[in-house]
């Protein structure tokens, strides 16, 4: 398979393991004679129809996809049938985003072929990673709400789950990023410029979409038309999610906008070309981007538009399979989970309940009632401006039916509020879904609470936060609906395929049943003694970091040296998540070393990777001081050598798999109460990275589960950083911690902007005079401290490694299998459903 081409003469008699594989995936009527390569060549030849000294990378990679595809369709067939024949109970997973990375190479080890490929490309390695190089990164996600769907989806369909995700088939990521001057720089992300092989467009499986607006095409962006009503159809464009093993092969199921009449002949024989397939145009450019930029009204609108439309499909696809073999609507929930992933499905609500008014006919308390026990909600934030909040007027306009269902809901929820707590007007409007400050506006967070019957956060702290800040009032009201579900990450691909080397040292020492039981890892725990067993751990980090400097150097040509310590901040780039504090961390080191160039310090190289939203200009602005930090050090010969600061443009899931297992520190230093939970965070544990962090998100699960011996906590608390609010001033760490005062001199003096004088006074306004909101300052020093205690553990490799082991063996808990299967037992009520 792949690029390991044989020529004519070799013996094409499938091999032994081949013939037992295509037999277990059911390939066998199909007539699959021959060896892998014969799959491979098949599809070479017969989808291209080119010579084969023609055939391109590309070719290559859509031939070796579509061989694994071809092993895989009769089981993704049978699966579903067994579904059908077993009338099992289903889980639908509604997300705006599944961040998938690449597929090849994740299919090809869940199948468990990577043994007939590893022997295939045995003479031809570099040709090999050439062809898995062309497969794009699917561009349908932004940042961990997106990996956790599709970590969740692995999950599910590896523990057998009669599951199905659904999310919108955008034809652009959110944007391709470059750095130009040291400034971020947005570029479309054509990800689907080519065909994609895993995909499987089911037309005759088309939903009809009504609307109270249109669109058109104004100066080339897409615009909404409002009071003319139209007709949208949701094209499903079907992807497979192989468990592990092949057992079960569960779908993605992802949705693409198109006008139910796609050409106007009447205008295109009267000479209007352009009129005649403008409602084409216009359909399609609604699942066109993922995020149209929501700093304009009419951003906004798209996407609120693309939430519905995501919604309106999803519901109507699962209900007509719901009643394909059940004639009952009472038994939905009995037969159906939809799970809300953040608020951006939350119209499923009315939505559902329009399904149930209007087309089963049924009566108000039964509709809500089932309404309620078919959904639940996961909520992945705390921060205000990320609770959705639409204007009442556009439900008004574009979805008045849905309207009059959600204003009855919220006329409902008051009286229901007021015989609980008579008296208390107060707790009335605060739980209400409707905002009535300014213009109104329709709480999403709230109606998603309350018609469902779960809502969980995400990480332990973030959960009793949302029950006792964030949505206390409806947490007072149903507090049996509330729960915590600590996110979990996928140990296929984080680290059985980013890290072999790693990934082969455990199964050496503990057997493979971690694959599929993380909690297995535990066994490893008495190896951190075991000499043998640390030195494996160290060659594996080693490895891992010389293959990512030679990626780098050769993709980048910048070169950094892989005995130095690789110190990795890797997420979206937000102001709480504070990448900045690491940025004015670094600046006291570089600070020290310019005083003192004597100063025994280890070499570190420092990475950074992420986006920043394209009309997020505080997050914009630190990408650039990042980069100019890092020109600012390469070309000071004081510290050339010692430190090193990489900012990695373009961060996706497949330069993830190739730092992770390279780092040996990670960053976790939101300011506490604001990250949710993290993954990242799950990833760099997984494969021994060592936390630096703070008390927050799943961070502090995590240190409980490793010991806190084996992290570096710092910081303040989520309930100190909210006592101290009233009170704090960063001005007084300005006027008493000199180190700081430096730092912060130093950058307000343009030392790295000096051809741009001023640039980054808005950093300053930010930490000083705005009054330093994420509190950077506040724990800056603490940082520093332990910064120090790491370089201290670090020094000593014995103990380093310990530390690594301990953190490798107590990440079991935080394997997505293990959430799901809470999801499974405490929330949907699932259970699994082998297929034969």
């Amino acid at each position: 398979m792949g690029s390991a081409r044989t020529g004519p003469g070799r013996d094409e008699q499938a091999s032994p393991r081949l013939a037992e594989l295509l037999e277990q995936y059911e390939c066998g009527p199909i007539r699959f004679t021959g060896t892998a390569d014969a799959l491979y060549e098949r599809h070479l030849m017969f989808d291209n129809v080119v010579a084969s000294a023609a055939v391109g990378p590309r070719e290559r990679y859509e031939a070796a996809a579509r061989s694994v595809r071809d092993v895989l369709s009769q089981r993704w067939l049978r699966t579903e049938r067994t579904y059908d024949r077993r009338k099992a109970k289903r889980v639908y997973y509604l997300s705006m985003e599944f961040l998938l990375g690449r597929s090849l190479a994740d299919n090809i080890l869940n199948l468990r072929l990577d043994p007939i490929v590893q022997e295939a490309i045995r003479d031809h390695r570099a040709e090999w990673q050439a062809l898995v190089e062309e497969e794009p990164d699917a561009g349908l996600g932004n940042g961990g709400l997106g990996r956790l769907a599709a970590c969740f989806l692995d999950s599910m369909a590896t523990m057998q789950l009669p599951a199905m995700g659904y999310g919108l088939r955008y034809e652009y990521g959110i944007f391709r990023q470059v750095i130009e001057d040291g400034w971020q720089r947005a570029k479309p992300d054509n990800w689907l410029r080519r065909p994609d092989p895993w995909e499987v467009a089911r037309p005759h499986e088309a939903v009809d979409v009504r609307l109270g607006c249109s669109f058109e095409v104004r100066g080339g962006t897409l615009g909404v038309v409002m009071d003319r009503p139209s007709t949208l159809q949701g094209i499903p464009y079907d992807r497979p999610v192989v468990g592990y093993g092949g057992k079960n092969i569960n779908t993605l199921r992802l949705w693409g906008a198109a006008a139910p009449d796609a050409f106007d002949f009447a205008a295109f024989s009267a000479g209007e070309l352009v009129s005649a397939l403008a409602g084409r145009l216009s359909a399609e450019s609604l699942t066109r981007v993922l995020y149209p930029d929501d700093s304009t009204s009419m951003g906004q609108g798209l996407r609120f538009v693309q939430e519905y439309f995501l919604v309106a499909c999803s519901l109507a696809d699962l209900v007509r399979r719901f009643r394909r073999g059940n004639g009952d609507w009472r038994s939905l929930p009995d037969q159906v989970a939809i799970q809300l992933n953040d608020t951006h499905p939350a119209m499923a609500v009315p939505e559902l309940m329009r399904i149930l008014l209007d087309e089963a006919g049924l009566g108000w308390e039964e509709a809500w009632d089932l309404t309620r026990r078919t959904l639940a909600y996961t909520n992945h934030t705390l921060l205000p401006e990320a609770l959705e909040k639409w204007p009442l007027r556009w439900f008004e306009r574009l979805l008045p039916r849905q309207l009059e269902i959600i204003l009855e809901i919220d006329r409902r929820l008051a009286t229901e509020v007021r015989a609980r707590f008579p008296g208390d007007e107060g707790r009335v409007l605060r739980t209400g879904l409707i905002e009535t400050d300014g213009d109104r506006r329709i709480r999403m967070a709230h109606l998603a609470i309350v018609g469902s019957h779960s809502t969980n956060g995400v990480a332990a702290i973030h959960s009793e936060l949302l029950r006792k800040v964030t949505v206390r009032d409806l947490a007072e009201l149903y507090p049996e609906r509330f729960g915590n579900k600590t996110n979990g990450v996928t140990p296929r691909r984080w680290l059985l395929l980013a890290n072999p080397a790693l990934a082969g040292s455990i199964t050496a020492a503990i057997g493979d049943r971690w694959i599929t039981d993380l909690a297995e890892l535990e066994r490893l725990a008495p190896l951190a003694e075991d000499t043998g067993f640390r030195d494996a751990v160290h060659e594996a980090r080693r490895r891992a970091k010389a293959s990512f400097a030679d990626w780098l150097k050769a993709t980048s040509g910048v070169v950094v040296d892989p005995a130095s310590i690789f110190d990795s901040q890797v997420k979206r780039i937000h102001e709480y998540k504070r990448q900045l504090l690491n940025g004015l961390r670094i600046v006291i080191l570089y600070g020290r070393l310019r005083e003192n160039p004597d100063l025994e310090m280890a070499p570190r190289t420092f990475f950074f990777a992420g986006k920043a939203a394209p009309a997020y200009e505080p997050a914009k602005l630190v990408i650039k001081f990042l980069n100019n930090l890092a020109g600012t050090i390469d070309g000071d010969p004081c510290v050339r050598g010692r430190l090193k600061l990489v900012f990695l443009p373009e961060y996706n899931v497949s330069l993830a798999e190739r730092l992770i297992p390279a780092s040996d520190v990670s960053n976790q230093i939101s300011t506490a109460g604001y990250e949710a939970s993290g993954t990242s965070n799950m990833k760099f544990m997984m494969n021994g990275a060592i936390t630096i962090g703070t008390r927050d998100g799943a961070t502090i699960e995590m240190a409980a589960a490793a010991g806190d011996e084996n992290f570096f906590l710092f910081g303040l608390t989520a309930q100190q950083v909210a006592d101290s609010r009233s009170w704090y001033s960063p001005w007084w760490h300005y006027a008493h911690e000199p180190e700081t005062r430096a730092a912060l001199d130093l950058i307000f003096s343009d030392h790295f902007s000096r051809y741009e004088p001023g640039a980054f006074l808005p950093l300053r306004h930010a930490l000083l005079e705005a009054g330093d909101r994420y509190m950077h300052l506040a724990d800056l020093s603490a940082y520093l401290d332990a910064d120090r205690r790491l370089l201290e553990a670090h020094a000593d490799r014995d103990r380093w490694a310990r530390m690594a082991v301990a953190n490798i063996a107590h990440s079991g808990r935080f394997s997505s299998d293990r959430t799901i299967a809470e999801y499974a037992s405490e929330i949907w009520q699932a259970s699994p459903c082998p297929v034969p």
